[in-house]
């Protein structure tokens, strides 16, 4: 017989099926559905095992208490950003990581938020949910000017409602939200009209850049009645002589090689590496940091920094440190060096450059 769950984790519980049952607003777009939609949702490209068991795993991350941290809490690298450096930059194409899936990409003299999330925890309320471990290495007022505004899905570890909220109201007017089919509307329920959505390989062109929703094996869901009524994807930038690859959360597909023949070669991808376990659960939808490297070959990258890991406590059951440290292993295997496929510091900014380039 297991032993009794102590109150704390109870109420962890407790909290996780309110997250899950908030509703907000998810609908559909209007016009035919695509091929990848039917009865009012959308489905992946390729068959893959069922997504099952949610409640079954928050049962047993809850009931084993996993993650556990280690004696003094995890120590995962962050440093603050130079926000005044950010602000002034105009010409050099950079990277920084704001944390988890969120970066700043400088392109093109342009300044592209991805998968806005600046909120203290990835969840619909502010007292419960996944609680952000390092503080943020930039705040949304140091942000240089934001023009676009990239969303992968619906995930609150992804898409934040107090966040889009800021961005939208900056002065100088908001950025451009460039969402998956059936977003759209989301945004527009919160008063925020700059929007526009995007099936899979559809482009958007803004200024010197190009971006096209890539699909990937996904899902999206914000409340118990709205799984998949939203589409999912990547997002690939082309502009300023440069290729870059977010892939939003992905488990792993033929769409990665897909990606890479239409698209590819990229200069750099920002690939999961994080929230993989436990397998059973999360394979269908999250690559492992083996996945990742095969990802990255796929979509024929030249350059890959690992993501979507160390930024948010308790989101699934892996030790918080472990992906960076699966990582290197699995490319010291392959054969392959950091320049392959690395990882950041929480609020590192460096250049990107262009593949081959020394």
């Amino acid at each position: 017989m297991s032993a009794p769950i102590p109150a704390l984790r109870r109420a962890r519980l407790a909290a996780t099926m309110l997250c899950a049952s908030c509703a907000i607003f998810s609908l559909a777009s209007d016009g035919p559905a695509p091929a990848h939609a039917s009865g009012g949702r959308f489905h992946n490209n390729y068959g893959h095992d069922a997504h099952d068991g949610f409640w079954l795993w928050k049962w047993e991350q809850l009931r084993d208490g996993v993650p556990k941290p280690p004696p003094g809490g995890w120590k995962i690298p962050h440093m603050k950003a130079d926000a005044a450096a950010l602000r002034a930059n105009t010409t050099e194409p950079t990277v920084t990581w704001i944390g988890h899936a969120t970066f700043l990409l400088q392109l093109g003299g342009m300044n592209v938020i991805t998968d806005p999330q600046f909120s203290e925890r990835a969840s619909p309320v502010g007292f419960a949910g996944p609680r952000r471990l390092v503080p943020l290495p930039i705040s949304i007022e140091e942000l240089p000017r934001i023009d676009v505004v990239l969303v992968s899905h619906n995930h609150y570890d992804h898409l934040d409602v107090a966040t889009v909220k800021q961005l939208a109201a900056r002065d100088g007017g908001g950025p451009l939200f460039l969402v998956p089919l059936g977003l759209k509307a989301w945004f527009e329920a919160l008063g925020i009209t700059h929007v526009a959505e995007y099936d899979w390989w559809q482009s958007h062109a803004e200024g010197p850049l190009r971006f096209t929703l890539v699909p990937v094996q996904h899902w999206s869901k914000r409340t118990l009645w709205d799984a998949n009524k939203t589409l999912w994807g990547g997002w690939a930038i082309e502009g300023a002589g440069l290729k870059v690859l977010h892939t939003g959360d992905l488990g792993y597909s033929k769409d990665a090689k897909d990606i890479g023949e239409r698209l590819g070669p990229f200069d750099l991808a920002l690939i999961p590496i994080g929230a993989y376990a436990p397998r059973w659960f999360m394979k269908t939808m999250h690559v492992d940091p083996a996945e990742a490297l095969q990802v990255r070959s796929d979509v024929h990258a030249s350059h890959a920094i690992g993501m979507h890991w160390g930024t948010f406590e308790n989101l699934t059951d892996e030790p918080m440190d472990e992906p960076p440290a699966e990582l290197a292993a699995k490319r010291t295997a392959a054969g392959l060096t950091p320049d392959a496929f690395d990882v950041m510091t929480i609020g590192e900014t460096r250049r990107i450059a262009k593949a081959g380039a020394s």
